[in-house]
């Protein structure tokens, strides 16, 4: 069994920055691949940015050019570093983990809480 732990969500004024970070733990091949995705109220829950074991990443458009996702090969962890935040980004940020090849997304844990101000 996999388990996510998401953390440095909060409170930001537009413009401002956060990082948010991921820790996986538990069953997970060294070949897996690590995302974040968002739900804004009111809305569907989307990708936000992607990197694969190789270190390859893919954003959705809002996010490139603003956030950049990295990740901790050895400690199975990914941050999210987020720049520019502009009130439209307020959501819930959500890790998740495909924790070996084939494999689908895990169940959404808590996520953490991003909420930015203008």
């Amino acid at each position: 069994q996999v388990q996510l732990v998401e953390s440095g969500g909060g409170w930001v004024q537009a413009g401002g920055s956060l990082r948010l970070s991921c820790a996986a733990s538990g069953r997970i091949s060294g070949d897996n691949v690590m995302a974040w995705y968002r739900q804004a109220p009111g809305s569907q829950r989307e990708l936000v940015a992607i990197i694969y074991n190789d270190g390859r990443t893919n954003y959705a458009y809002f996010a490139k050019g603003r956030f950049t996702i990295s990740r901790n090969t050895a400690k199975n962890t990914a941050y999210l570093q987020m720049n520019s935040l502009e009130p439209e980004d307020t959501a819930v940020y959500y890790c998740n983990v495909r924790p070996f090849p084939g494999a689908a997304w895990l169940d959404w844990g808590q996520g953490t809480q991003v909420t930015v101000s203008s």
